[in-house]
């Protein structure tokens, strides 16, 4: 699921991007109250923050992407919880789309952005959503995971351990196992 959401991500921020390099070359459009279409090349980082140090900008980029590929890949091998494969998979695709533009879109370092919300707001594209909607997503998993107290995988292994004191052979400890496990997935934890 991980890999399938971030190569969405990848698909649909680089299609908007060569759509909005076609389409908003004549200038901007107007969508509706204060959403317009602008198109703009970031030589920056997010919010156009650091323009004038557009390499140094790259390199951070890649540190980032390898991080959070990184972080991707514990995850898919731990089996986390939807909050985080979501979150991750939707920050791996973004970062990566932003820094396919960055290294193969021929605007010396920028990244193209074309989306304004409203006229005080920095323009972005869709690779920043998800960037951002992704950061949200996992900060909200951590907060949820860390108001019940432990992951899932420590739960079971306390369970487990719990089954063991009370001399529970192997088979019927392993039935009980799946069967809180199934439990707790319907109530949502």
């Amino acid at each position: 699921m991980l890999f399938g959401l971030a190569a969405l991500v990848i698909a649909g921020d680089q299609w908007t991007k060569s759509w909005a390099q076609r389409e908003l070359a004549g200038g901007p459009r107007h969508v509706l109250g204060p959403i317009n279409l602008v198109l703009t090349f970031n030589r920056g980082a997010a919010f156009s923050i650091g323009s004038g140090v557009a390499p140094v900008v790259e390199v951070a980029v890649i540190m980032l992407v390898a991080l959070v590929l990184w972080q991707s890949g514990r995850l898919v091998r731990g089996g986390g919880g939807w909050a985080y494969v979501v979150g991750f998979a939707l920050m791996s695709g973004g970062a990566l789309s932003n820094l396919a533009d960055r290294l193969f879109r021929h605007h010396h370092g920028a990244v193209v952005d074309f989306i304004q919300l409203v006229s005080w707001w920095p323009v972005f594209n869709v690779a920043d959503a998800a960037l951002s909607v992704g950061a949200v997503t996992v900060a909200i998993g951590a907060v949820f995971s860390y108001r019940s107290g432990t992951s899932e995988h420590d739960r079971d292994a306390r369970d487990a351990g719990r089954a063991q004191a009370r001399g529970e052979p192997e088979g019927e400890r392993g039935t009980r196992h799946a069967l809180a496990d199934v439990a707790r997935r319907g109530r949502g934890g």
